[in-house]
């Protein structure tokens, strides 16, 4: 859960990961989304299952869910994630929805120790579409891309506040659609937040 300075009003982000099971079978949640001033602006939310295909890498299936502004939307989804060379955390998902609406996301995660507590995070991640989606100011193509690091310190394994910068660029199409619904092509912000672990 963070915050960040949006000149809009409060603008709270949340993105969590949680699995039920065993080592071989496991149920997968996970959910991200951003809210201002407590209306939820965009949100998503995925229920999948997966599998180990070889050590530290998962097959994933299920679906997706978006809600917020504009029409909700279902997806059958279907991924693989796990941990590259170099201890990059990967998670690469397509996703497949009604009238012909097809997506793929990629996100990246490497984590650098400056300590045992004090931990800089790096993260990046694309989004593309099949096609256009006017309705939720998204267009065929690549999408987005974002790119931000969080500074976090520890104070427990279960409970570690952090600070960070995040920026995302809107191309083609998204880029197009967010302008004329007057919104810029790229958002800049700093963030405050907590990592909580159970």
């Amino acid at each position: 859960m963070e915050t960040s300075d949006a000149s809009g009003g409060t603008d709270i982000s949340w993105e969590a990961t949680a699995w039920i099971g065993s080592d071989l079978n496991r149920l997968w949640l996970r959910t991200k989304g951003h809210a201002l001033d407590g209306d939820v602006e965009s949100g998503r939310l995925e229920v999948l299952y997966g599998r180990p295909v070889r050590p530290w890498w998962d097959l994933v299936a299920g679906i997706r869910q978006d809600f917020g502004h504009g029409p909700s939307r279902t997806w059958a989804a279907f991924g693989v994630q796990g941990m590259a060379p170099y201890f990059f955390e990967i998670e690469a998902t397509g996703y497949i929805g009604a009238s012909g609406r097809s997506a793929l996301n990629l996100e990246a995660e490497y984590e650098t120790l400056f300590t045992n507590r004090l931990i800089l995070s790096w993260e990046a991640g694309a989004t593309a579409y099949g096609k256009s989606d006017p309705e939720r100011l998204l267009g065929s193509g690549l999408s987005t891309v974002q790119a931000g690091l969080r500074l976090r310190y520890e104070i427990s394994r279960q409970f570690a506040p952090y600070l960070g910068f995040e920026r995302e660029w809107s191309h083609g199409g998204t880029a197009d659609l967010r302008a004329r619904a007057g919104h810029g092509s790229h958002d800049s912000r700093w963030l405050a937040g907590v990592r909580l672990w159970f």
